[in-house]
């Protein structure tokens, strides 16, 4: 008798094969293909944003478009491009720990962008998002009548150093001082910095709001300083938990380090100086703490009124 060696039936071998072989995630073969699992990965797992991207196909076609190494601002060309292996596992890595960590997509990438400006970032610094980054495209305009006579600024609660650079490029005739309590914060800083080459034209100084500043005195003073109320702190996404937090919240109202601020601004401002502060949206926090206080408050494509401005002169002293 003849035996033949044992063989399975083809559902058998079909279901072998998928079973350890054969992985769904193989079938996405474009970028587009990519980006439409992204986006529903990241829905499905009901992921916040608002670390520079709004949603979730925002999100997914920044990482997406970073991990393949290609412009972040041209999709289209790429759409229908398709994905060599090795590539799609780098991108299917990062879409799975966007999802399971919970991070924000600039600490996956190292990096977050103001504007036209990159820069590097980690945990040890809050992701930019400063609305100071629209307020500033236009020279601080018309607050800051020439940017080119600014000869002093001071960036108070800088962290990544984002908005020190920024106005290094803003106002090219001005020193910039550029403070925070963190050291790993000023660490980051450094490095954003150097990689703009700004060493001689802005410090970096280890100080709880003005305290190490001596009698230093500016033409413009801005800060997006902690603000965030105890309550909303209870309340924050995981997203927002991977950030510092001694650079988000600032006691039950908020209103700490602005308190600190005010109360000290004034002696730090050259005449006819400008003060401007973020404070998100505690607007009525800050008029029912200074309800005397002449504020004017700006407006920006993020935010209606998370900023306000006031003069030296009509600071507390």
């Amino acid at each position: 008798m003849t035996h033949h060696p044992e063989r399975c039936d083809d559902d058998q071998c079909d279901h072998e094969h998928h079973t350890h072989d054969h992985d769904p995630r193989d079938e996405l073969v474009t970028v587009r293909d990519l980006l439409r699992y992204a986006v529903s990965q990241f829905n499905r797992a009901k992921l916040v944003f608002g670390h520079g991207t709004e949603d979730a196909f925002d999100e997914a076609v920044y990482l997406i478009l970073h991990t393949l190494h290609l412009p972040l601002d041209r999709l289209d060309p790429f759409l229908d491009a398709c994905i060599p292996s090795d590539e799609r596992a780098e991108v299917l890595a990062v879409i799975d720990e966007r999802v399971q960590s919970r991070k924000p997509a600039a600490y996956i990438t190292g990096e977050a962008w103001l504007g036209p400006y990159r820069f590097s970032v980690d945990e040890r610094v809050i992701v930019p998002r400063s609305y100071f980054g629209e307020l500033l495209q236009d020279g601080f305009a018309p607050w800051i009548q020439d940017p080119e006579e600014v000869e002093a600024a001071l960036d108070l609660c800088t962290g990544s150093g984002c908005l020190a650079i920024v106005m290094a490029h803003v106002f090219p005739n001005a020193k910039i001082d550029a403070v925070d309590l963190s050291d790993g914060a000023l660490a980051v800083a450094h490095t954003n910095v150097a990689d703009y080459g700004l060493e001689d034209r802005v410090e970096l100084i280890r100080s709880d709001v003005f305290e190490a500043l001596g009698d230093r005195s500016y033409d413009l003073i801005i800060s997006n300083p902690p603000y965030v109320t105890q309550e909303a702190m209870d309340a924050l996404p995981p997203e927002y938990r991977h950030e510092p937090e001694m650079a988000l919240g600032a006691g039950e109202d908020g209103l700490d380090v602005v308190r600190t601020i005010l109360a000290q601004a004034h002696a730090h401002l050259n005449p006819g100086g400008v003060l401007a502060v973020e404070v998100g949206h505690n607007r009525h926090l800050v008029e029912a703490a200074w309800p005397d206080l002449p504020l004017t408050w700006l407006n920006t494509a993020g935010a209606d009124e998370g900023v306000f401005l006031i003069h030296r002169e009509d600071l507390p002293h």
